[in-house]
């Protein structure tokens, strides 16, 4: 039978009416402050760690979040079997929650590379764990403050500094912790908040404590033990990433949207966003040649030109290969991957110094927005995306952006699309090309083998039809004019099948994306 629960030392008695609140009710209310804090950081480490690993960040966050709020639930509901010693449980718990959710990004990252099967148990295991431990903390501090604080005032204090704790982290998450400490660090650091406040609570009940030397070690161990995965965050980084790439690491950086490392082989170097390969120095050549000369080419005298995505600087180097281009406008959203491949004399080097042109314009935003706020022309639009395994990029495949993208083409423009596997992806490439036909533009599809990739797709969307040109420029590695029709020829594996338009109602293309993908990564 459950113990009736203690009644308060005359220290911690009720407050006579008008009394205001004690210090340590105030500590109490910071710490709720805190817990909050760590409790939604660890929610969005887990989200993040989730969508650059398994893809599709709208699905990834939709459930990670629903996870970790029944979880909180199910330790709401616990609360109710602690009894006696609330502040011990709470200390408790709160080293707990340090430990496990203080080392969740880094157990993940190194989960990812050595025990990738294990990944997602790994994960949904870790975020169960830490919501329903953090569903404990809140009910045990408001019982612990009910003991000096009217009903009224104690929910709408606890809920005050609970909400605005979640506003904190909410905002300096993305902004101010990822850039800077990366996502490893920041969990720890995190962690040593919460095992902080289970230090202070020592201090706080050293009066109700009936093991005070064993919690006051158990809190100096869990700061110990996070503060040196802290000190070692970049070891951490580095055992992970080099199992995971196998080739040695060369440069490597987080940005609020992403995982930047470049990696150098026997292929040479190798560009990898969020884990996903975007080129091998190898061949990439084949893959930028193909994006870029078709359109350009065909056009015969380009003298405007503007990249989007592309922050590599790949394309603009192709680009730049035309006597008669004036400006070349890169409009990447991650101010990282452009200043990294101007600044690093090494990934400078890969796209020959093009970002360093004088004719070259670069432009950190979203090209969605910059393609509705602005009102310029183009000869020439390369669009040079990733992939769209999520929501957030398959808005740049839609009908919406494409009706946009034919406002800033020029009478007689072209703008060329990088549109995955028309052999791994049939359906998501002629998903495509139904889409670009559905604002009125002429889609030309075509495919080149790049080793790295296999066979890839790019269509060429304009007003007029397009004409294979009568020259290249000089120096290509790949492309001819005798070669270049080639690309233009669909054998039956790869042919046209019925597809829908891809809306941003609907997002059809990621759907078909994943299931296509899916089943390589399968095999």
């Amino acid at each position: 039978m459950p113990l009736a629960e203690s009644s308060p030392p005359p220290a911690l008695a009720p407050l006579a009416s008008g009394a205001g609140p004690r210090p340590i009710d105030i500590a109490l209310l910071i710490s709720v402050f805190v817990v909050a804090a760590c409790g939604l950081l660890y929610e969005l480490a887990a989200g993040a760690l989730a969508s650059y690993v398994l893809g599709d960040s709208v699905l990834q966050f939709s459930t990670i979040i629903g996870t970790y709020l029944f979880a909180m639930g199910v330790g709401s509901w616990l609360s109710r079997y602690f009894e006696r010693q609330l502040p011990a449980h709470f200390l408790r718990i709160e080293l707990l929650v340090a430990l496990i959710g203080g080392a969740l990004p880094a157990t993940l990252f190194l989960a990812n590379a050595y025990v990738p099967g294990a990944f997602r148990f790994l994960l949904y295991g870790m975020v169960l764990m830490v919501g329903t431990l953090v569903g404990l903390e809140i009910p045990l501090v408001m019982r612990i403050l009910k003991r000096n604080t009217v009903l009224k005032d104690l929910v709408s204090q606890v809920l005050t500094f609970d909400y605005l704790g979640a506003l904190a982290v909410s905002l300096a998450f993305p902004l101010l912790l990822v850039p800077q400490l990366g996502l490893i660090r920041t969990g720890l650091l995190f962690g040593l908040m919460n095992a902080a406040v289970a230090l202070w609570a020592v201090w706080l009940f050293r009066g109700e404590l009936r093991r005070l030397r064993a919690h006051a070690v158990a809190c100096v161990l869990v700061l110990g033990a996070l503060l040196a995965g802290f000190v070692g965050a970049d070891h951490i980084t580095t055992l992970a990433e080099d199992k995971f790439y196998q080739d040695r690491i060369v440069f490597s950086t987080a940005s609020p949207y992403q995982r930047i490392v470049v990696t150098q082989g026997k292929a040479g170097h190798r560009l990898f966003l969020n884990g996903n390969l975007q080129f091998s120095e190898s061949d990439e050549y084949r893959y930028h040649e193909a994006l870029v000369h078709p359109a350009l080419a065909a056009h015969g005298a380009p003298k405007r030109v503007a990249v989007l995505g592309g922050g590599d600087g790949m394309a603009v180097r192709e680009i730049l290969k035309y006597p008669s281009v004036e400006s070349v406008t890169l409009v990447e959203l991650d101010p990282a991957m452009t200043q990294a491949f101007t600044a690093n004399p090494m990934l400078a080097r890969l796209n020959g110094g093009a970002l360093q042109s004088p004719k070259l314009h670069i432009v950190n935003t979203d090209a969605f927005q910059w393609l509705q706020q602005g009102q310029d022309t183009f000869d020439v639009i390369v669009v040079d995306f990733p992939d769209p395994t999520n929501f957030s990029i398959g808005k740049l495949y839609t009908n919406s952006f494409y009706a946009l993208l034919d406002k800033r083409l020029s009478a007689s423009g072209y703008a060329v699309v990088q549109t995955t596997s028309p052999l791994v992806a049939r359906q998501s490439f002629w998903t495509v090309v139904t889409t670009i036909e559905s604002v009125g533009l002429t889609a030309r599809p075509y495919h080149a083998h790049v080793p790295s990739f296999g066979e890839w797709g790019f269509v060429l969307a304009s007003r007029r039809p397009w004409r294979m040109p009568d020259a290249l420029p000089e120096g290509l590695q790949f492309l001819s004019p005798q070669t270049l029709p080639l690309l233009f020829d669909f054998p039956l594996d790869m042919a046209r099948v019925p597809a829908d338009v891809n809306r941003l109602s609907n997002q059809a293309l990621v759907h078909s994306y994943e299931r296509e993908w899916g089943r390589v990564v399968a095999h």
